[in-house]
């Protein structure tokens, strides 16, 4: 699970040319923007990653100068409100998310000595910033994600240190990552009492409505009567009226990037995962290269996603996703491209 807050040691402290107050210092595979003196090598910090919505608390009053309050979604439907944390340029320098003195959280409760990699998004009352859902998108809420699928979200390069140095030198297949919202489609009628066929979008599961778009595609595609029991695929709807469209598709359309054998918990293979796609009578996700090789650093894989994406080749893609070739298991991270964030100021 995503660890939007966390106590982080910060490893690197270094000046920002032409800026007096300012320094930049690295957290994992981070850089963001922080007060000169304010911290040293080795100091601690609460650490609050991009994508992150704050609340409007004293901790978090200097957002407001030249931020409005944004709502999001969360799990259970309902809407919070607070200021986003995305990556900006300040003097040149890339900055994503926020350095923060354990000092400004009076009553966060932490270990002491402290324990790096501590998650404290629930006691600052951080949650992940999530668009309002447009109202082609929305429909008459089932129920939450259902518990026996796993959700889609791919960690973050900057994260995955541990994971570059223990899979070194392994295959890896690249897809490129469409900016759309996930949607999940499943049968899975061998439970007690039969679950059927199920239709989610990205935290929760929607009840069968022509209104919703990712029913709509279910019917186009004829999907709960061609998804086998026991399975479930996972693709990214985008299109026009979605994430505003940057990509330039025409209409709507679903591109899987997982199938899920449900009763076995695996993820199928990238060539086994076409196969069913193709069977189904759907699009996989745009795939990059199937034999690439990892051996490189968080700020070469990050590098590779300032491309232009293969889907409209004027345009820059979002990002990349990496995921270990021919494993059963989900062991994948991505990168997302810097130039994409600026460009488009997500």
């Amino acid at each position: 699970m995503r660890k939007l807050a966390s106590i982080q040691k910060i490893e690197e402290v270094l000046p920002i040319e032409g800026a007096d107050n300012l320094v930049k210092v690295r957290i994992k595979g981070w850089w963001c923007v922080a007060r000169k003196d304010e911290f040293k090598p080795e100091d601690f910090c609460c650490y609050i990653e991009v994508d992150s919505l704050v609340p409007n608390t004293p901790a978090f009053s200097f957002l407001a100068k030249g931020n409005s309050l944004k709502k999001s979604v969360i799990e259970d439907g309902k809407e919070v409100e607070g200021f986003r944390i995305k990556t900006i340029k300040l003097r040149g320098q890339i900055s994503q998310g926020l350095a923060l003195p354990l000092s400004s959280f009076p009553s966060l409760v932490v270990d002491n000595p402290f324990t790096p990699d501590l998650d404290v998004s629930e006691q600052i009352g951080i949650h992940k910033f999530e668009p309002p859902i447009p109202v082609h998108l929305t429909g008459e809420v089932k129920g939450q994600f259902p518990g026996f699928i796993p959700k889609t979200d791919e960690e973050r390069v900057q994260n995955s240190s541990d994971l570059l140095e223990k899979y070194r030198g392994q295959r890896f297949y690249l897809t490129e990552k469409i900016d759309g919202t996930s949607s999940t489609f499943f049968k899975y009628g061998t439970i007690s009492p039969p679950y059927g066929f199920g239709v989610c979008g990205h935290n929760i599961e929607f009840k069968e409505n022509d209104k919703t778009v990712f029913w709509r595609l279910a019917k186009k595609y004829s999907l709960a009567e061609k998804i086998p029991d026991g399975f479930a695929i996972q693709a990214e709807t985008a299109g026009e009226g979605i994430q505003s469209n940057r990509l330039k598709i025409k209409g709507i359309d679903l591109f899987v990037f997982y199938v899920i054998d449900i009763k076995k918990c695996q993820y199928l293979k990238l060539e086994d995962m076409k196969l069913f796609v193709k069977d189904l009578g759907l699009k996989t996700v745009p795939i990059i290269d199937d034999n690439f090789v990892l051996n490189h650093t968080c700020d070469e894989l990050l590098k590779l996603a300032d491309e232009p994406s293969i889907l409209s080749p004027e345009l820059p893609k979002e990002g990349i996703v990496f995921r270990l070739y021919d494993s059963l298991e989900k062991i994948s991270f991505k990168a997302v491209s810097n130039a994409y964030l600026l460009k488009y100021g997500t």
